[in-house]
């Protein structure tokens, strides 16, 4: 096995991002770096960093501004390279209003003769809320996925809390950690183990990945196979050829073209990026992201059956969504399709998830 060492300027094929490390676990960037990483032209909500990719990450700064609603906190959060906004959710302890203790408040008849277990419990109470509500000036630690929404980007947290760092020693740590980080593993290129030939991606995805950018870059919402065949042309003709008997015994270069293209939309029809409205001899391919008619009709089942009462409080299930979907649209929308469909509906803040798989209307 030897080393490949993998372009910085370069997007790594989805299929080997679990290769790198990194990927798995909460990444401790800049604030700076995290607004500046560029995303993914495969999958969005991934990021890149050198190479390196990246959608969840683990930020310490402090709180430059704040703004409180029903359901969640959303904090600014300056780490001295930048600011993001940090979207931090309440969970129902947090919903609950607990009465601030007054200043000389007597102890219960309980609490003179001991321990009061009620006053013990609001007390325990008051201080986990006292940790998740921060003023401006104090800090926070924020771990949770990135997402781009309204072309800001920011931080859903999955875990936040204010920090006590009186002395300066926890942001002193932090610091020093973060720069170990940096020079040990962000700042070098990834290195992937390819076998003895210097094979590291097959041709298939390469033409995979070449016809999703060429989708994404050229805002195509619908095409032909034979409108895109000719992309792959320099994927068929890149391997080396072999003796020449092989190539008279294997297929031709057309007809190879033909099941690499195949092999390409049956793929992006199982992620869901395409998908077929019609059944038919001559077959047309939408992009499920870029399909208006489909977004409205998600959207408006979505708005509908959130006023109903079974689903008033966490929103809908992406199964009914998907159901009805069939029943109003196309039957030929699979769940893959449905799912990156309401994933870029939250990107840009037109939908949110209340729950797992469960949606609402803003």
């Amino acid at each position: 096995m030897q080393a490949v060492t993998v372009d910085p300027e370069e997007e790594l094929p989805s299929m080997l991002w679990g290769l790198d490390p990194i990927f798995s676990a909460f990444a401790r960037l800049y604030i700076k770096d995290i607004l500046q990483m560029k995303e993914s032209m495969q999958v969005p909500g991934i990021y890149f960093y050198n190479s390196h990719p990246i959608y969840k990450v683990d930020v310490l700064g402090t709180v430059v501004y704040k703004r409180e609603r029903e359901d969640f906190f959303c904090y600014g959060v300056d780490d001295g390279t930048g600011v993001i906004n940090c979207l931090c959710w309440k969970n129902d302890p947090l919903k609950e209003t607990v009465e601030p203790q007054k200043t000389g408040e007597k102890l219960s008849d309980g609490a003179q003769g001991g321990f009061d277990p009620v006053a013990e419990l609001k007390k325990f109470h008051r201080t986990h809320q006292n940790s998740y509500r921060l003023d401006i000036g104090e800090l926070i630690r924020v771990r949770g996925p990135v997402k781009t929404s309204r072309q800001q980007r920011e931080i859903m947290a999955s875990t936040f809390y204010k920090v006590d760092d009186p002395v300066m020693a926890v942001q002193i740590s932090w610091m020093t950690e973060v720069l170990q980080l940096y020079r040990l593993c962000y700042d070098k290129p990834l290195h992937l183990q390819s076998d003895p030939t210097g094979v590291s991606v097959s041709p298939l995805t390469k033409a995979t990945w070449i016809l999703k950018d060429f989708l994404k870059q050229n805002s195509v919402n619908r095409f032909r196979p034979y409108d895109v065949q000719d992309l792959l042309q320099p994927v068929i003709s890149s391997p080396p050829q072999t003796a020449s008997v092989d190539q008279e015994a294997g297929p031709s270069g057309c007809q190879q073209l033909r099941n690499l293209l195949k092999d390409v939309l049956q793929i992006l029809q199982d992620e869901g990026v395409v998908y077929r409205k019609v059944q038919s001899q001559d077959p047309v391919y939408h992009v499920t992201e870029r399909d208006t008619d489909l977004l409205i009709t998600v959207k408006d089942i979505i708005r509908e059956d959130s006023k109903r009462d079974k689903y008033a409080e966490k929103g809908c299930h992406v199964l009914h969504i998907l159901s009805a979907v069939r029943q109003r649209y196309c039957l030929n929308v699979s769940k893959a399709a449905l799912e990156l469909l309401l994933q870029s509906l939250e990107c840009n803040s037109d939908i949110i998830s209340t729950a797992h798989n469960h949606y609402t209307i803003l």
